[in-house]
């Protein structure tokens, strides 16, 4: 019988989910089963009275701009309940539009449109359009975190919030500052495609630890057999670093 359960909000799937994001949730899912643990995920719609008084994970994919905007709408309505879940140390993973809704702002176009302030950033546009591999080195695993970025945004993160690593590859937040992503207390922020989870399983666990860190009071996970993940980490990492 399974013990213990990760209850997972995805929210809007039907409109974030650029570059096989949704693929994020079923290496949280499987991670999980191979484990014993049982996983349950609850997929939030436009329209839903959404609740995360259950959840012990929260994920936001990646959209265009238009659709980033109509979310955001919809996610207004719910703001409150996300920063007090954020706050109260629940665990979340933005990926690229969902990671530029974490922050004050936004621009779309020349219209500078409202986020949920659940961090504190905010993210302007440049030109060109960052695009291509990236490498970043994170404290929360062991391997660099390998994957594929495209945004226009500019993110730039308030003075105490910290980043997710340190570009090796890539441009990261900016292009400039060296720095990708966020990380704020079990929030993490990020630029990077892929999607994600699948060559990066350290980040994976790290999410799933704080998950049943936070439900059960213990972040013990058994180890798994990685080989094959890891190989699909090494080879990027061979090809895009001298």
């Amino acid at each position: 019988m399974h013990e213990r359960t990760v209850t997972i909000a995805h929210l809007y799937p039907e409109l974030l989910n650029l570059y096989g994001d949704s693929g994020n949730i079923l290496v949280l899912r499987k991670r999980l089963l191979w484990r014993d643990l049982r996983c349950v995920v609850n997929e939030v719609h436009m329209g839903d009275k959404a609740s995360l008084a259950d959840a012990d994970l929260v994920f936001i994919g990646g959209g265009s701009d238009r659709e980033q905007t109509i979310v955001c709408d919809e996610l207004r309505s719910m703001q409150s309940e996300l920063r007090s879940y954020v706050e109260d140390g629940g665990v979340l993973l933005a990926v690229c539009g969902g990671y530029q809704l974490l922050g004050h702002s936004y621009l779309m176009g020349d219209e500078e449109v409202r986020g949920l302030s659940l961090v504190d950033l905010y993210t302007d546009r440049g030109s060109p359009r960052l695009i291509g591999n990236v490498v970043v080195q994170s404290r929360i695993c062991a391997q660099p975190i390998v994957g594929y970025e495209n945004h226009g945004g500019r993110t730039h993160l308030g003075s105490g919030i910290e980043p997710l690593g340190s570009v090796l590859h890539g441009y990261g937040n900016d292009g400039t500052s060296g720095a990708e992503g966020c990380l704020y207390k079990n929030v993490i922020g990020t630029y990077v495609h892929g999607p994600l989870l699948p060559k990066n399983p350290g980040v994976a666990d790290w999410l799933l630890a704080r998950a049943l860190e936070r439900r059960y009071g213990t972040a013990e996970l058994p180890s798994l057999d990685d080989a094959e993940e890891l190989a699909a980490n090494r080879a990027m990492l061979d090809r895009l670093l001298p």
